[in-house]
């Protein structure tokens, strides 16, 4: 059994998360479960499919570099996923609820309640920005896509 957080108060979002458990090995094998439930969901399997087909090992290592950077800020993700989500227009808004529960559930399973407190509430923070860019505030997705050029 791993230390439990509860030794430490929650870190703010800026703050990485330490936590004996929480490495990359084990953010990997969150973010590999997580792609597997999301693989299986009638609604966004089909978007994922579309836009990365069947050759998910860079996307996932992306989102290993993604999460890692997110949970223990560590500066191993350098991608813009704001512009990278602007052009899926066949997301709706109401897709990120889906997200989020398949999130949201895969953290609860794999965390102790604490660490997954700390997964989901950074994933609620990143699905609102992405919200809001996408779908809320036209001139932030425009300056995003205009970066991209």
């Amino acid at each position: 059994m791993h230390e439990p957080l509860t030794q430490k108060p929650r870190p703010a979002p800026e703050q990485p998360l330490e936590h004996p458990a929480v490495n990359r090995t084990f953010i990997g094998k969150l973010v590999r479960e997580f792609y597997r439930r999301v693989r299986a969901d009638d609604r966004l399997g089909p978007i994922f499919k579309g836009v990365i087909g069947d050759d998910w090992d860079p996307h996932l290592e992306k989102m290993t570099d993604f999460w890692c950077a997110v949970i223990l800020k560590n500066g191993a993700y350098s991608g813009r996923p704001v512009p990278a989500h602007l052009k899926l227009k066949q997301v709706r808004e109401e897709d990120f609820e889906i997200w989020l529960g398949i999130f949201g559930q895969t953290a609860a399973d794999l965390c102790e309640p604490l660490v997954a407190d700390v997964f989901i509430e950074r994933a609620e923070r990143i699905a609102r920005s992405l919200k809001l860019a996408m779908f809320f505030c036209p001139s932030a997705a425009g300056a995003a896509a205009k970066e991209e050029t």
